[in-house]
């Protein structure tokens, strides 16, 4: 099961967009959506959209430091702190169309590469992936492990510091709270052996 961080660039994101489309005075680019969604009336209390706007856009920054700190790559959260920068440069420093909606679509594309990279990577045959490398909480060794097919290990003794780690509420298993991969039922969305 996805944990609740790794929606957090998307739910920023999408916010982020909603807010630029409820303000068409500062998004002329997305008046027309907005009209669309009906969110010109909103337009009212523009400069709260504003803030809101950068709001999310942190959030959708946030959530993409917390996904990078499940699959290691860098790439989305790089993209993400840029248009975040570029979104801090223009209500702070210059107002400049074009450095806003770099932000804009580069936030929107960050948030799409991190789903692109968060996807379970599956071989040509579908079959699930069965290496995971486990991150110990306590002294930070990192073990890379085969992960069982046919049962879930609730159980794992990390063998640099002997720490004894057992899921996190609401995981099924050590692979799905501390592995770099869920266990193969969570990634054929199945239900898991808990």
């Amino acid at each position: 099961m996805t944990r609740p961080a790794t929606f957090l660039d998307r739910v920023g994101s999408a916010g982020a967009l909603l807010a630029a489309a409820a303000a068409p005075c500062c998004f002329p680019l997305f008046a027309a959506l907005g009209a669309t969604l009906g969110l010109g009336t909103l337009g009212l209390s523009e400069s709260l959209l504003l803030y809101l706007f950068q709001g999310f856009a942190l959030l959708s920054v946030v959530g993409l430091a917390f996904s990078f700190r499940e699959h290691h790559r860098v790439g989305p959260l790089t993209l993400g702190a840029c248009a975040l920068a570029l979104v801090a440069y223009h209500f702070h420093v210059t107002f400049s169309l074009g450095t806003l909606y770099a932000g804009v679509f580069g936030l929107l594309g960050a948030t799409l590469w991190n789903r692109l990279s968060s996807r379970t990577r599956r071989d040509s045959a579908g079959a699930p992936v069965l290496q995971s490398v486990i991150a110990c909480p306590e002294c930070g060794h990192r073990t890379e492990e085969t992960m069982p097919t046919n049962a879930c290990l609730f159980f794992y003794e990390c063998p640099s510091c002997r720490a004894f780690l057992k899921p996190k509420a609401g995981d099924c298993c050590v692979f799905c709270s501390y592995g770099t991969v869920p266990c193969p039922p969570i990634q054929a969305d199945s239900p898991c052996c808990a």
